[in-house]
């Protein structure tokens, strides 16, 4: 999607005549059918006086090409602003300009992070100059007519309402490769902004090269494939293993061929491998040369897990950038192209969204189903599901609504499941046990599990749990608390950023820790301050550890009498975790079963749980005691 394209000349009379935000507003509501928001237009006037002014004082040629709020194909993200034409050397160039009304900014020790006033708050956002760059580093990966046509790629950032400081804290040292890169200019660097355009797309002769960027065939570059290959070679974490290759080469096969539309679900429960296998399926297919994006709506798992995978390479920084761009989280498919992507992989699917009410939406989502949304924008969408892990009333992620969504799109539908328990020590007698004694589902199975493999254990007392836990961290071991969400999270404005206070208090045991890091959550799972702060559902799901201590809070509690688990609404502190099940009891109950059985099975050698209902506690250890006696 384009907002406004034309010449420099153009654009300029446009700024002059005062008609430029009339057009792209225009041009906004034939393409979205709705209006802009009042902040977006105000961004529009006044940046775009300062780019007209830019563009004027460079002397650049009338006939360069000018693109504004042009979205990547690839992704929902837009560019401000795009100016292309030739060199003195007559080579082929545009330059993508990033423009922000900031006029003060704070850095962080956060790679590319930095916290700017925006929206009505101070707020994490990316270096202004990294975003730049990712942008163009996207189009330079996917865009053919970059890579055939030999046209070559700049990107810069201008804040024209900041006065750069001393020092400043966009040009500390921990952005200096960034900036590097990509330059940016502040409100008294005019001159050098004029002379970067003037240097690179002074010439003009731009309004061919954006048509072949506009019309470019979206494929990977032969760096890009390249770069994949390098990042899993040697790396025998994922190696595939029996029926995970099985289902590996199934999905390949049935994504040979892209003019079918096709819908493969891979089930499988926790430990299957299903992460293993969806990250080389990706692989894959990049190499393949196919349109991939790998989704998972969870940002902690995503994050985690894109970390794991381009830990100890020796790629350049920017390489490990420029893979980021491979994964996305689930909420920017909503106004996609049809059948836009080859392949769509989505990982952890069951936490999918659908739109919420009229006056809240999911997570900042804008569209309305996102099971929709993925299978009308690819050709071939793969979906990683465990039903047994929707936990919240707005995961709609499940077999049956892919499945359905699948016929009303045409799209012919494959099952593949994972069964051989990889997590746990391979104790999938343990996953049958948990999902017996929570009540999710009945499976028969008393057989146990090797306990020399797999440490289980009801603690007593949380403070012996987290004594536990803190003598399994150590050398290459990973250990993590976790619990459900019984205990309120104090906000960041209360002085709770980096896990201050000390939320989950278990008073008649005198035991006290902070939740997971606001800061940090997102990675949280990998971070070492992560050891002395207690993980929830949301910063761990489909991530794994050696060791899991759980704490079971008291939003879960076993009825004696009637021999049933029970939720706890009041005790229940995730507020869009219970949304409209005040009176759906066995609703609420089985979502935060599904929690408790995620939590506990994070483990891969152990988990020891502790359970502030006296008799839940008491339950489990019969449970336990019973799995003894048959083994």
């Amino acid at each position: 999607m384009i907002l406004y394209s034309s010449t420099a000349i153009d654009f300029r009379h446009a700024v002059d005549n005062n008609s430029i935000t009339d057009k792209i507003e225009s041009a906004f509501i034939n393409a979205l059918g709705k209006r802009p928001a009042a902040g977006e237009k105000r961004a529009w006037n006044n940046s775009l006086q300062f780019m007209e002014k830019i563009v004027r004082n460079s002397q650049v040629a009338d006939d360069c090409g000018i693109l504004i709020e042009f979205t990547i194909p690839t992704s929902s993200k837009r560019v401000d602003f795009i100016i292309s034409g030739q060199n003195q050397k007559g080579e082929n160039n545009f330059v993508i300009v990033e423009l922000k009304q900031w006029d003060n900014a704070e850095a962080t020790d956060r790679e590319d992070i930095v916290i700017a006033y925006v929206g009505g708050r101070e707020r994490d956002m990316t270096h202004p100059s990294y975003q730049a760059w990712s942008y163009k580093q996207m189009l330079d990966d996917m865009n053919t007519a970059i890579q055939s046509h030999s046209i070559h790629s700049f990107s810069c950032s201008y804040l024209h309402n900041y006065k750069e400081k001393v020092p400043e804290p966009l040009m500390l040292p921990q952005y200096s490769e960034i900036v590097r890169r990509t330059p940016i200019y502040f409100k008294d660097d005019s001159k050098k902004f004029q002379d970067f355009l003037k240097q690179h797309v002074g010439n003009g002769k731009g309004m061919d090269i954006l048509y072949q960027i506009e019309n470019g065939k979206i494929k990977p570059s032969k760096k890009l494939t390249e770069h994949v290959a390098s990042v899993f070679k040697g790396n025998n974490e994922y190696t595939l293993i029996d029926e995970q290759k099985v289902a590996y080469e199934t999905i390949l096969t049935l994504s040979k061929k892209t003019n079918k539309k096709r819908t493969i679900i891979v089930k499988g429960g926790p430990g299957t491998g299903k992460s293993v296998v969806s990250l080389n399926v990706m692989r894959k297919l990049i190499e393949n040369g196919l349109n991939v994006k790998f989704v998972a709506p969870n940002a902690a798992f995503r994050n985690v897990i894109f970390e794991k995978l381009v830990a100890g390479t020796h790629s350049e920084h920017g390489e490990k950038r420029r893979m980021k761009n491979l994964f996305s989280g689930s909420t920017q498919f909503y106004n996609t192209t049809d059948n836009f992507f080859d392949v769509l992989v989505v990982d952890e699917a069951h936490r999918l969204k659908e739109h919420v009410s009229k006056d809240r939406k999911s997570h900042q989502y804008q569209g309305k189903n996102q099971v929709e949304d993925i299978i009308k924008a690819s050709k071939i969408n793969v979906f990683f599901i465990d039903d047994a892990q929707r936990i919240r009333p707005d995961d709609i992620g499940t077999v049956a609504e892919i499945k359905r969504v699948a016929t009303n799109f045409n799209s012919e539908v494959y099952e593949v499941e994972l069964q051989a328990q990889f997590r746990c020590s391979g104790a999938e007698g343990f996953i049958n046990w948990l999902d017996t004694t929570l009540q999710i589902r009945e499976t028969g199975n008393f057989n146990g599990w090797d306990k020399e493999c797999f440490d289980f254990q009801v603690i007593d007392d949380p403070n012996v749990l987290l004594e536990y836990i803190k003598r399994k961290n150590h050398g290459s071991t990973t250990a993590r608390m976790l619990a459900g969400f019984a205990w309120p999270w104090t906000n960041e404005n209360s002085g709770n950023k980096n896990g201050e206070i000390n939320d989950v208090v278990i008073p008649e045991y005198n035991f006290s820790m902070p939740w997971n890091s606001r800061t940090s959550r997102e990675l949280w799972a990998i971070k070492p301050e992560g050891e002395n702060q207690i993980g929830c559902i949301h910063t761990s799901q489909g991530l794994e550890f050696d060791y899991v201590g759980v704490i079971i809070g008291a939003d879960l509690k076993y009825d004696i009498v009637n021999q049933r688990l029970t939720a706890s609404h009041n005790d229940y502190k995730d507020v869009s975790g219970k949304k409209g099940l005040k009176n759906k009891p066995e609703e609420l109950t089985k979502l935060v079963c599904n929690i408790y059985k995620t939590l506990m099975s994070r483990g891969m050698k152990g988990c020891y749980v502790f359970c502030v209902d006296s008799n839940l506690q008491a339950h489990f250890k019969e449970r336990l005691n019973y799995v003894k006696q048959k083994g």
